[in-house]
């Protein structure tokens, strides 16, 4: 039966609409001057023009009465925008800048940005459509990564203001990332160890389950910089009277406040998860699990354990994209991590190292979205072929 895939000709309109009516790069003759925008018509003539929209069009048209095979086709079109984005890109910036133009550089226009996450959200939809696995799906974004790379490595894309801002702070970049994933680690870690306790006190005592949401629920209302002020001020005092406390890190700024701070917001959906995930069990099977002659530890973690593990992995999945987000924050209170070069670039009214900020963490994101998604569809599915 064919029907309307609206969500990615909705996305293919709006790609073409970036692609002719919006610029395609800004040339700046240095860091401090806005630059001039240019189309993709004027960097890449009308044959670039033309490499660009006839896909586009095409994947119009298949979504209009979209089949399977038209959605191979249309995940194939988009596919092959994707791989060659970076490269288009590099030689648009090389139509406008020679290479001994040192101070020049060439920010990613509007046009650029749009069909970039136009293409990315069809990806996404289309790869829904076709229910594709986590094998398929993954060298899906090996491609896209393997082309990305190689053009950042050569050189193509050197010109580019984004490129320039990262070689002007590779070391502190690789830094923050770091601290930024350690961050989330420490804080998802430590946010699953105490949700699964509070899991599993309100399963032997279903009279706190209202009463201990309730509270999580309270500490996720409350705005990230409010809560972070919040942890300065006791934590300071601590550290003051204290000093092992300071000794070990423990202070009003810095990694500790914004480690708790993640962990409340973390709380939330990972208790919530886990507990519900425990709960879905079906009790026949725990019935005949006990039947066999199974003591309450077995139970837990030979039967109920691994049956809840698929949804208890949403939790996390959950919670680690939210944390991966609310981290950047935390630069305001000294932890270090992307949100450095979000803020930086905000008091210096340099977008493009903002973005040297925010695209790590969204790629970040996807990507733990994506294998933690994978992960929790391949757990489902074996336990589907084990019941059968």
């Amino acid at each position: 039966m064919m029907r309307t895939n609206r969500v990615s000709l909705f996305l293919a309109l709006l790609a073409l609409l970036g692609v002719v009516g919006l610029d395609a790069v800004r040339i700046q003759p240095n860091r401090i001057v806005a630059g001039t925008g240019h189309s993709l018509l004027q960097a890449l003539g009308p044959g670039g023009l033309i490499a660009v929209c006839l896909p586009l069009g095409l994947i119009a048209l298949l979504a209009l009465r979209s089949t399977r095979t038209g959605a191979g086709i249309m995940l194939a079109l988009v596919m092959a925008l994707l791989l060659a984005l970076p490269w288009g890109l590099g030689a648009a910036v090389g139509a406008f800048i020679e290479p001994g133009q040192n101070a020049a550089r060439a920010a990613i226009a509007g046009g650029t940005w749009l069909l970039g996450f136009a293409l990315m959200l069809m990806l996404v939809d289309l790869r829904q459509r076709l229910r594709m696995r986590a094998g398929p799906t993954g060298l899906l974004w090996g491609f896209g990564l393997a082309s990305l790379v190689m053009s950042l490595t050569s050189g193509w894309l050197d010109q580019l203001a984004l490129i320039r801002e990262y070689l002007g702070r590779s070391e502190s970049f690789l830094d923050a990332v770091i601290e930024h994933l350690v961050l989330v680690g420490l804080a998802v870690g430590a946010s699953l160890v105490i949700a699964v306790a509070l899991a599993l006190w309100m399963r032997r005592m279903p009279r706190v389950r209202q009463g201990t949401l309730g509270v999580l629920s309270f500490i996720q209302t409350i705005p990230s910089l409010a809560l972070f002020g919040l942890l300065l001020a006791p934590l300071a005092w601590l550290a003051a009277r204290y000093p092992l406390l300071s000794e070990l890190g423990i202070q009003g700024i810095g990694l500790a406040p914004a480690l708790l701070a993640l962990v409340g917001y973390s709380l939330l959906p990972m208790t919530r998860n886990t507990y519900i995930a425990l709960e879905s069990v079906d009790d026949a099977v725990i019935e005949s699990a006990r039947g066999m002659g199974m003591g309450p530890l077995q139970v837990f973690f030979r039967v109920r354990l691994p049956l809840a593990l698929p949804l208890l992995i949403e939790g996390v999945r959950i919670t680690t994209v939210q944390a991966i987000g609310l981290a950047a924050v935390a630069a305001l209170i000294g932890a270090g991590g992307l949100g450095t070069f979000i803020f930086q670039g905000l008091g210096q009214a340099a977008m493009n190292l903002v973005m040297l900020g925010a695209l790590p963490i969204v790629i970040m994101a996807m990507l733990v979205d994506a294998l933690l998604k994978g992960l929790a569809g391949a757990l489902r599915r074996g336990d589907s072929d084990d019941r059968a």
